[in-house]
């Protein structure tokens, strides 16, 4: 029996692993649906899941729904925006290069999150942060394209590449994103934060669901008609996606945000154990050293304050 204290720790590794087979999913589905066509499927088949959530979380504490306001939609639209942005980006990675490294990249979001806050919010940056950011620069370098011919200057001009910064570009969008929908729960001011989360999460699919899809509907209305067809494939997607965001709301209601993301690096190795077994995809030892140092820059941002 699980002491309750410790229930963030299961918790958090089932929302990595729900995480990965959702990538994976998706990853799958880019190649018949296309990029646009397999970000969709997270937010269409996700949104049913996460109804359920919401009701669930509703029926179990007994929370009233939040009235949201001006505030709150603005947060979650910027929110839900970015993500839909960040998602395109990430599959695209993956579909470059290989589905490890497209993890890996995304998860300059924490390192660039830390600038974020020096640049707008002037939060300090301590000496921990500063070398987490010389290895997380070292790891992105090692896992970008490298020319074995010139690779001194394949370093210096590594974060021009086109893979990098799409990678760096999904890692930003999906920082932003957090803030968007951390703003959006501190605007419901006094609602509890399970509840504040699951309306969050509700509006948020719903506001993706209908721009990317009316988007398409409009642009590229045979895509819809794939989504639809591979509704197998996409439901496992959604449904992943909806358990995963689940588990990081409500292992982040148990145990603080900065031991949750740490444990949450379980990710990058059930992306590595899929990339090899599933999509038979071989890294490089430039690429596993990359990935080691960027998976340390992420434990110190993560541990800094703690």
């Amino acid at each position: 029996m699980i002491a309750p204290e410790y229930l963030w720790i299961p918790i958090t590794l089932f929302a990595a692993l729900a995480q990965t087979i959702r990538n994976a999913a998706q990853k799958h589905l880019t190649a018949s649906l296309g990029t646009l066509g397999a970000t969709l499927v997270r937010f269409l088949y996700g949104l049913p899941f996460a109804l359920l959530w919401l009701f669930a979380v509703q029926w179990l504490w007994g929370f009233a729904l939040p009235e949201p306001n001006a505030r709150f939609i603005g947060w979650v639209l910027f929110g839900a925006v970015s993500q839909i942005a960040a998602t395109a980006l990430l599959l695209q990675v993956m579909a470059e290069r290989n589905f490890a490294l497209g993890i890996g990249y995304s998860k300059s979001e924490v390192m660039q999150v830390a600038i974020f806050g020096l640049v707008f919010l002037g939060d300090p940056l301590t000496p921990l942060m500063v070398a987490a950011i010389v290895f997380g620069t070292l790891g992105v370098l090692l896992i970008a394209p490298i020319d074995r011919e010139h690779p001194l200057r394949a370093l210096l001009h590594g974060w021009t590449s086109r893979v990098a910064l799409l990678g760096l570009g999904s890692g930003a969008l999906f920082g932003l994103a957090a803030v968007g929908y951390r703003g959006g729960a501190l605007a419901l001011d006094d609602t509890p934060f399970v509840m504040a989360a699951a309306f969050g999460l509700v509006v948020a699919q719903t506001a993706q669901t209908l721009l990317l899809g009316g988007w398409l509907l409009a642009r590229e209305p045979a895509v819809i008609g794939r989504v639809v067809r591979a509704w197998r494939t996409s439901m496992l997607a959604g449904f992943m996606g909806a358990a995963a965001s689940a588990g990081w709301f409500t292992a982040m209601a148990i145990e603080s945000v900065a031991r949750v993301r740490t444990l949450a690096l379980a990710e990058l190795l059930f992306a590595y154990v899929i990339s090899r077994r599933v999509f038979r995809e071989r890294l490089s030892n430039n690429e596993l050293v990359g990935m080691g140092l960027l998976g340390i820059a992420l434990l110190a941002i993560t541990l800094g304050d703690t």
